[in-house]
């Protein structure tokens, strides 16, 4: 049957339906069947368009449905490709697979992005826009043909003719590396921290570790190896970064906590010429003098209650007298206080 035919037969109103219609034909690789679901899934929120209801229409919905269907079909796919693989291996495959960055180069591929409704100006500065409109698509596939349906698209359309499944599963992305480049470039501290270590039923062993990010928890991940595990954890903490915008506020403000206890303002230097004017006194003392003078000033600093009750000796481990708010002298007290503890110490004790 001619395509015309069909068209003529599914009786589209519109000369931009039918136009959609081919287009998602060449994209898709087979004619839909209720094609308002792939209009919704084409309509970016920036467009602001509204349905028969007056509320906000756009792909928002179909992107949430179609990124699961994505998870489980190529998941199913990657399963039955690599039957002797580990789970680390199989959910590494899928995620490179069904990445934002990967659905984006693709939509553009396909000439998907062409198909996006929305304002010219929101489409420059999205990056992510072509990969949610993939996934939207998905979405809509799912609604309007089913499970096999998405299936056969992900195998015949994409995973034959424009992704090379082996290279893409065999390619090594350090997730690690990109996180450490991600958290220098932002100047946000990050560790590792080891959640387990055991040994599973066949006494292999394995780790699970988790990324923390300025004290906020990240993504985890458990592996066979340290590597594996850290790796896994990476890359959860890197998909978070990019879906949650409320992941990425705690950890800068969490930063932005760090940061201010760490840049408190420090005491303004001392003017050296006053210091040396203020302490300049008539008859000033000998050397002998300055010492004697520098430890009874001390002595008064540390504790006015010693002074009080006349004793001789200060004990070092008593800490009573530090206060919160301690009594400030003046420059002229604590001399007039130096001088008298010095004559004192110099004048020879009463025969008794």
């Amino acid at each position: 049957m001619k395509i015309n035919d069909i068209i003529d037969r599914i009786k589209l109103p519109f000369r931009k339906d039918k136009e959609l219609f081919c287009a998602l034909h060449d994209i898709m690789g087979f004619y839909p069947h209720d094609i308002s679901h792939y209009k919704v899934a084409l309509t970016h929120k920036s467009s602001g368009q509204l349905n028969d209801k007056g509320k906000p229409l756009n792909n928002e919905r179909l992107e949430f449905l179609g990124d699961a269907m994505l998870d489980a079909v190529v998941g199913h796919i990657v399963f039955e490709r690599f039957t002797n693989k580990r789970e680390g291996f199989l959910t590494n495959t899928r995620s490179k697979l069904v990445s934002r960055d990967s659905l984006g180069k693709l939509a553009q591929e396909m000439g998907l992005t062409e198909l996006i409704q929305s304002r010219g100006e929101q489409r420059s500065h999205n990056s992510y826009m072509a990969g949610n409109a993939f996934e939207a698509l998905v979405g809509a596939i799912y609604l309007d043909q089913g499970y096999n349906a998405v299936r056969r698209f992900m195998e015949k359309r994409i995973l034959k003719q424009m992704v090379n499944i082996d290279k893409v599963a065999y390619k090594e992305v350090n997730f690690k590396s990109k996180l450490l480049e991600w958290t220098q470039k932002n100047r946000v501290h990050m560790e590792y921290c080891m959640l387990k270590q055991e040994k599973d039923d066949k006494g292999s062993p394995i780790f699970g570790f988790q990324v923390i990010l300025e004290g906020v928890e990240g993504g985890k991940g458990q592996g066979f190896s340290k590597k594996e595990a850290q790796q896994l954890a990476s890359q959860n903490t890197l998909e978070r970064l990019r879906r949650e915008p409320q992941f990425i506020d705690a950890i800068f403000a969490a930063k932005s906590e760090r940061t201010k206890m760490e840049e408190e303002p420090t005491m303004a230097a001392p003017d050296l010429e006053a210091e040396k004017t203020d302490f300049i006194v008539e008859n000033a003392p000998s050397p002998s003098e300055k010492q004697e003078a520098s430890t009874a000033t001390n002595r008064q600093l540390a504790t006015t209650q010693t002074e009080k009750s006349g004793k001789d000796t200060i004990d070092e481990f008593d800490l009573s007298d530090i206060t919160h708010n301690p009594v400030e002298l003046s420059r002229e007290e604590i001399i007039a206080a130096a001088e008298a503890a010095a004559f004192a110490e110099q004048s020879p004790e009463p025969k008794a």
